[in-house]
């Protein structure tokens, strides 16, 4: 099978390196990509967000599968294109990605569906926003209706701080707050049937301890030690399955990988917000430990046939993946500077560890940072304690001048994990 992935992150990296190990796989393109995973894949370069582009490429390159990784080129259309085009695509269409593109859009299908989620108000003048902020009281949940590449969400106790982030939004939504911990779970859907994956949680907050500004995410792990072992089956019946179920009914088929933000809160799982693609840093730590092949799951979808597929396989051990961040990351990042040490990683660290690239690019022979995100730094082990440790083994021996990671990534989960294992 040839493959074609768009995009340029860690979350492609991660595709592209699961989808390299897949036998099925006898050519993996990538487009634009970056300085790692032009190691697994042939780079081209192309407009992502050009539908037209993307699916000539496509067809140039004979690719009997593309996939869609982030949610921009997906909102604006680019799977309709590359499914006009008569090629397979793993992506839902612009229409359904709507439920990323629109936080309104995904409130309405959840109240049609049922879902259970956070009551919240749409707005979109000074005045309306003031009397959300007002009637809920803090902390403040403000939310840029569009895309805004994972920062578009302020949760604070300042009011003003609040009031400041919705007046710089066209259009706003003002929610209650959610208590209790967050869980990330993927699932990959035809339109019809829903194939959940693990559920993962990650790191939102750029410092330890969930202190500072919210980032696009700063490491994961999986699998989840304390949460219950019917969570999976719980959100399928009354999250996802539903919310699958009424977009197919509104005309608007999903069909890709639906991302469900949960908080498990003390009146029972809420969704925060859904996505329309793999989440990022979370695909780092889920593909580590997926053993079914990724291209045939993912043909599945793009071809309507996952009720056929066999039950997914899984590794029993975990993942933990480390975010490496550019200096002043989530502000205006600085880029450019060298990446030493990646080398190191390989020689030393051996196949359960390894450095999956984000924000970086070649410079003659060096790798330079490219990004806010610039590396995720990825670990299995057998249990979380371990993969911790390889991952900030790891982690030491790279190099990036002014560069930020947290160093507590999975800290609590493995202390708990190992607390109630008695060690």
């Amino acid at each position: 099978m040839k493959v074609l992935v768009i995009g340029n992150g860690a979350r492609e990296h991660a595709l592209c390196r699961s989808l390299s190990l897949d036998p099925q796989v006898t050519a993996l393109h990538c487009a634009p990509g970056n300085a790692g995973i032009a190691e697994v894949a042939e780079l081209h370069q192309v407009d992502p967000l050009d539908g037209g582009a993307v699916a000539a490429l496509a067809r140039e390159l004979e690719a009997e599968l593309v996939v869609v990784g982030p949610e921009a080129p997906l909102v604006a259309g680019v799977a309709d294109a590359v499914r006009d085009a008569g090629i397979p695509v793993f992506g839902p269409s612009g229409e359904a990605a709507q439920l990323e593109g629109s936080k309104a859009f995904a409130k309405d299908v959840m109240a049609a569906a049922g879902v259970p989620t956070a009551r919240s108000y749409v707005c979109t003048t000074p005045e309306e926003a003031a009397e959300a902020l007002d009637a809920f009281g803090a902390p403040y949940v403000v939310k840029d209706d569009g895309l805004a590449a994972g920062k578009g969400v302020v949760v604070t106790s300042d009011l003003e701080a609040a009031t400041a982030h919705a007046a710089a939004c066209e259009r706003v939504v003002i929610e209650e707050y959610l208590d209790g911990p967050e869980v990330s779970l993927f699932a990959v859907t035809d339109g019809d049937t829903v194939v959940p994956l693990q559920p993962a949680q990650d790191f939102k907050r750029a410092l330890d301890g969930d202190e500072g500004p919210n980032t696009g995410g700063m490491g994961a792990y999986s699998p989840l030690p304390w949460a219950d072992p019917k969570l999976v089956d719980d959100v399928l019946q009354t999250v996802l399955q539903p919310t699958v179920d009424e977009l197919r009914r509104r005309g608007t088929p999903f069909s890709g990988l639906l991302y469900a933000g949960l908080a498990i809160t003390s009146r029972g799982v809420r969704v925060i917000e859904f996505n329309a693609r793999f989440g990022d840093p979370e695909t780092q730590v889920v593909l580590a430990r997926l053993r079914t092949p990724l291209a045939g799951l993912l043909l599945a979808a793009a071809s309507g046939t996952l009720a056929d597929l066999e039950p997914l396989r899984w590794s029993e051990d975990a993942a933990v993946t480390v975010v490496v961040a550019s200096h002043n990351y989530p502000g205006t990042p600085r880029t450019g500077d060298p990446i030493t040490g990646l080398d190191e990683v390989t020689a030393h660290d051996g196949p359960d560890t390894y450095v999956l690239h984000a924000g970086t690019r070649h410079d003659g022979g060096s790798v330079v940072s490219a990004g806010g995100r610039v590396l995720s730094v990825t670990a299995t082990g057998s249990d979380l304690t371990e993969a911790r440790e390889r991952a900030y083994t790891a982690l030491a021996r790279i190099e990036l001048d002014g560069s930020q990671h947290r160093t507590d990534i999975a800290a609590r989960a493995a202390a708990d994990a190992r607390a109630a294992d008695g060690r």
